[in-house]
Parts: structure tokens; C-alpha cells; sequence
């Protein structure tokens, strides 16, 4: 892969450059690209969004595997694992922007404070450590998302 490429997808378009909280630039861009393709599109069919998941982690895995090895041990500039956790987050989340926003918030507290055995998911090492344990926080993102629009009511 060109190393161009590399970073392009790595860095999620470059935000993982964002000299603050590059994690969470990233999320949101995620929630932003979300919003704009329901604006646009409509609403993400679970299949599709199924699909995206796969690829990006897929891709996602080797990508980051060769820049740790570039940058040192889970570099913050390597973000596609926060785009991987958001779409596992916002599986089968389609009540429009509250929902994108719950998802975007649980995800970033899951990431973050890594609960219930996510920390050493990590210890898996390279890029699949650095890509699963962020899915692991999507899985408890998208629980924590459908849960809150239920208790609030906010529909399906």
C-alpha cells in the first residue's frame, strides 16, 4: 500500500492528527459523516453498515499493524479503530441525531475507561489489538445507545 494511502486510511483522513483528543476528532467525524450520509441517503441499512464494519476492520488491522511499527506501540495518530468502534455503536441505531450523539458519547466513555476486560484486548498486540479493543467498546457503546433511546423514548 502506498504510504499515502497508509496514513490516509490510518489517520482517518488525517484527523488523527488533531493536536487534541485526535480519539475523539475522530469519533465525531464519524457521527458527522453518519448524519450527512442519513441527510442524504437515508437511513444506513443494518447490512450496509455490517458490510462497512467489516471492510474498515479488515483494512483497518494491517493498516494499523504497519504504522505501530512506524510510530511505536498504538500511536494516537492511528484513529481507523475509533471509526470501527463507531460503526459497531451505531448498529442498528436509526432515530437520527440523538441517537448518533448517545452512540458518539457512550463510545468515546467506552473507549476511555476500557470496562469489563477491554484493556486487555489490547494485549493482543499490533494492529488487532489496537482495532479489537475498540470494537469491544462499540459492542458496549451500541447496548448502552439502544438502551438510552429506549429509556428516553426516542423510537427505533
Amino acid at each position: 500500500m502506498p504510504r499515502p494511502l497508509l496514513y490516509a486510511i490510518g489517520t482517518f483522513f488525517w484527523t488523527g492528527y488533531a493536536p487534541i483528543a485526535p480519539a475523539t476528532v475522530a469519533s465525531f467525524g464519524v457521527t458527522v459523516l453518519w448524519w450527512l450520509s442519513w441527510t442524504w441517503l437515508g437511513p444506513i441499512p443494518l447490512w450496509l453498515n455490517a458490510v462497512l464494519l467489516a471492510a474498515v476492520t479488515a483494512i483497518g488491522i494491517p493498516v494499523a499493524t504497519r504504522l505501530e511499527k512506524i510510530h511505536g506501540e498504538d500511536p494516537s495518530l492511528v484513529v481507523i479503530d475509533e471509526v470501527a468502534g463507531m460503526l459497531v455503536t451505531y448498529l442498528g441505531v436509526s432515530t437520527g441525531p440523538l441517537g448518533w450523539l448517545a452512540g458518539f458519547f457512550w463510545f468515546r466513555f467506552f473507549d476511555i475507561f476500557k470496562p469489563l476486560g477491554i484493556r486487555k484486548l489490547e494485549k493482543l498486540g499490533g494492529g488487532l489489538g489496537i482495532m479489537v479493543d475498540d470494537l469491544g467498546a462499540g459492542v458496549l457503546a451500541c447496548a448502552a445507545t439502544h438502551a438510552t433511546i429506549i429509556l428516553l423514548g426516542w423510537g427505533t
